[in-house]
């Protein structure tokens, strides 16, 4: 799911007039939902993080990372092990030189070429993702939209424009420099929270890149609207709105709470299982791990450990 409200984050845009609440905006879980996208919304990655697991989880992931046997929340995004990969590309002395001369030499002055691309990546992944991947029927349908949205987008976009690109590569580079993370060993380093602290600036300098190609994220989830389809016990449904790139995106998420608290549920049962391979991993090597908690079908029902602070 992380990758669901990061793709509000980065692929949003459209102004509308202010439209009224859905039904339920004011329960817990659609509450809930609000609010982590206002952590992306705000750039606070750690925030985010935070937000979505029980604080004794966060403690066991920050462990586990600092052990090397998690990135999450990273590693919810695509192509998250290419992330220290790119970062590097964007730090090196002469990225600027090399991205401009890949740039001129690939997409300036390619606008035919580029909305051809565009419209084709569309459709192989409107067919990938009907069809392959371990998504729930909500999920599928809602990733579909997505596709749909930015296949259109990028086919309208100025994405050969020459200034656009020298403006947007100077601008992440110089935000790729200043995280400093440039390896996984600086990840590691750098700790889960600090990596996700001194990674909010180059989401921030993202969207900005995005805004100047016409994408808002701010616009957009100043927009998002959330609602309760139905509750049962400690499980939810919450319905939820958005604009993106001209076009009404509509879906549902499934909550569950755990210790008075509402949580995405596919972002618990991944949480569950990276810890349960971390703590795997940690007693392999004969590391020691931290206990675990909030994890498999008894979730919840133990006393948790004070989380860092």
């Amino acid at each position: 799911m992380f990758l669901s409200l990061c793709a509000v984050a980065v692929l949003a845009a459209g102004c509308r007039r202010p439209q009224e609440p859905l039904p339920g905006a004011a329960t817990e879980p659609a509450a809930a939902v609000r609010q982590l996208v206002q952590h992306l919304h705000d750039n606070d990655l750690a925030g985010y993080a935070r937000a979505a697991v029980p604080p004794a989880q966060y403690a066991e992931l920050e462990a586990a990372w600092a052990q090397g046997h998690s990135r999450w929340p990273l590693d919810e995004l695509p192509l998250h092990d290419k992330l220290p990969a790119l970062l590097a590309t964007l730090s090196a002395p002469d990225a600027e030189t090399r991205l401009q001369r890949a740039f001129k030499a690939q997409l300036a002055g390619q606008a035919a070429s580029v909305r051809q691309a565009a419209h084709s990546l569309g459709l192989f992944g409107e067919q990938y993702i009907s069809h392959q991947g371990d998504y729930s029927d909500d999920e599928r349908a809602h990733y579909v939209q997505l596709v749909k949205a930015l296949s259109a987008w990028a086919q309208a976009a100025p994405l050969s424009d020459p200034k656009l690109a020298g403006s947007a590569i100077a601008t992440l580079t110089t935000a790729a420099r200043a995280t400093g993370l440039d390896s996984d060993a600086a990840l590691q380093q750098a700790g889960m929270t600090g990596s996700l602290q001194r990674l909010a600036p180059f989401v921030a300098a993202s969207k900005q890149v995005l805004a100047g190609y016409g994408l808002s994220l701010d616009d957009s989830i100043a927009q998002l609207r959330t609602g309760l389809a139905r509750q049962d016990g400690d499980h939810a449904v919450v319905h939820v709105q958005y604009p993106l790139a001209g076009q009404d995106i509509d879906l549902q998420v499934a909550l569950e709470r755990r210790q008075g608290r509402w949580y995405l549920a596919r972002t618990l049962a991944e949480v569950d299982a990276v810890l349960a391979a971390a703590r795997a991993a940690a007693a392999a090597s004969g590391e020691g791990q931290a206990a675990p908690a909030d994890a498999g079908d008894d979730a919840g029902t133990r006393p948790a450990p004070a989380a860092k602070p």
